[in-house]
């Protein structure tokens, strides 16, 4: 096929499932306004302070709104968290630091994002990870490449403080978590063990459903604003948000005991993270629609793709295994063409922090760093698989995917 014929017979095959995507964003932003009108969101919300931070009225005010967006107790929303990881981790030391209820904590869907096997201490000896503190870790495999979720019942006992559910496949194949999955798993750990505190990794999950791990539940959540909730706009910055002693207990780890989520200043203001998240279920609803119509181009071009095109989505992610690391790098050059910002740049595998392998990345961002913008990215290793994620506009993720295809088609 040529590429223009790609082109054509993807977006037949991409098409009838935009519907599915529309009614959720109507939906969720119909929510998000109505968190704006009750939480009485002014122009003076968006002004900065300095130093420390005191009565920052902006700040608590993007706290009560994400708390009501997502259903929660309490939340701190903050661009002083410096990564989806940062807001994870210190979520999770908090969690395991705080309590007597147990020194173990699970993993529930299989091993977990590479940066968090770090902080994990997992795969090896990292100074400060949670296994160096001494805390117990436990993974509880997959199954048929699911979670398994009698396992998981069979994992939880009266020394389990923490389950941590991750929601997005990550840096596998695996499907990801729908909300109605997490319940399942919640059931079952809570049935277990009532005192186990649920955990879920929201990262790439906002707003492709209705509900949110909370409303089934999960008793507390984190993620990165430079993912969907920021909705391309958010600079920077993280949240956490669910039951309040939880919270409070990630605040004091955030800052420090008995400061918690009182000091924190950020002069640039905070009108971007407010209609960032305002924006964030239109711009969910570009991604998925760009998933979907790269999951058709990589079908065309004979590869195998997770999901498949008309496979529900539940993150905003799209896997495609090639065939080896130098197809990654074509992709992730041709895709880099396709970028706003450092198009003439040729991405090459370099090492990361946090990460085992060399990584490509495929990343011409406003925000550096940004997946809700038009992004693919992989560890170079068997099965040599590219995960590709974002896109503000779905006309960028086209052309964007096309330019991947197009230099695939020149190796031919």
């Amino acid at each position: 096929m040529t590429l223009e014929e790609i082109r054509t017979k993807a977006l037949e095959m991409a098409e009838p499932e935009f519907k599915k995507f529309e009614p959720i964003a109507l939906a969720n932003t119909k929510k998000i306004l109505e968190a704006f009108k009750e939480c009485q969101v002014s122009d003076y919300h968006f002004n900065g302070t300095t130093g420390y931070g005191y009565n920052d009225v902006g700040r608590e005010k993007l706290d009560e709104v994400f708390a009501y967006v997502f259903k929660g107790e309490k939340a701190i929303v903050r661009p002083h968290f410096v990564s989806g990881t940062h807001a994870l981790a210190t979520t999770l030391m908090a969690l395991m630091g705080n309590g007597s209820n147990g020194t173990e904590f699970i993993y529930a869907v299989g091993a977990p994002y590479d940066t968090m096997q770090s902080v994990i201490g997992s795969t090896r000896e990292v100074r400060g990870s949670l296994i160096e503190k001494g805390f117990t870790y436990t993974e509880v495999p997959l199954k048929d490449n699911t979670y398994d979720v009698k396992a998981i019942a069979n994992a939880v006992n009266d020394n389990t403080r923490v389950v941590v559910i991750q929601r997005s496949r990550g840096y596998s194949t695996r499907e990801p978590l729908s909300v109605a999955d997490i319940k399942i798993i919640v059931d079952a750990v809570k049935e277990k063990n009532p005192k186990t505190i649920c955990f879920v990794d929201n990262c790439y999950g906002e707003f492709t459903e209705l509900k949110e791990p909370l409303e089934v539940g999960a008793d507390i959540m984190a993620g990165s604003l430079i993912k969907n909730a920021g909705g391309g706009l958010a600079p920077t910055g993280g949240y956490i948000v669910g039951r309040a002693d939880l919270v409070e207990d990630a605040a004091y780890q955030l800052t420090a005991p008995g400061l918690g989520d009182h000091m924190g200043s950020y002069t640039p203001g905070y009108r971007l993270f407010f209609q960032g998240l305002f924006m964030a279920p239109h711009v969910v609803l570009q991604a998925l629609k760009g998933a979907v119509y790269t999951a058709a181009v990589g079908e065309l071009l004979g590869y195998d793709v997770f999901p498949k095109v008309n496979s529900n989505r539940y993150d905003l992610i799209q896997a495609i295994n090639l065939n080896n690391g130098k197809e990654m790098e074509q992709f992730c050059r041709g895709m880099q063409a396709y970028s706003p910002v450092d198009a003439h740049v040729h991405p090459i595998p370099g090492d990361m922090p946090g990460y085992e392998d060399k990584i490509i990345m495929a990343g011409g961002t406003f925000v550096q760093g940004s997946s809700i913008e038009l992004s693919a990215d992989g560890p170079v290793r068997p099965p040599y698989t590219i995960f590709m994620q974002g896109g503000l506009v779905f006309e960028h993720s086209m052309l964007g995917i096309l330019g991947a295809a197009e230099e695939l088609l020149k190796y031919r």
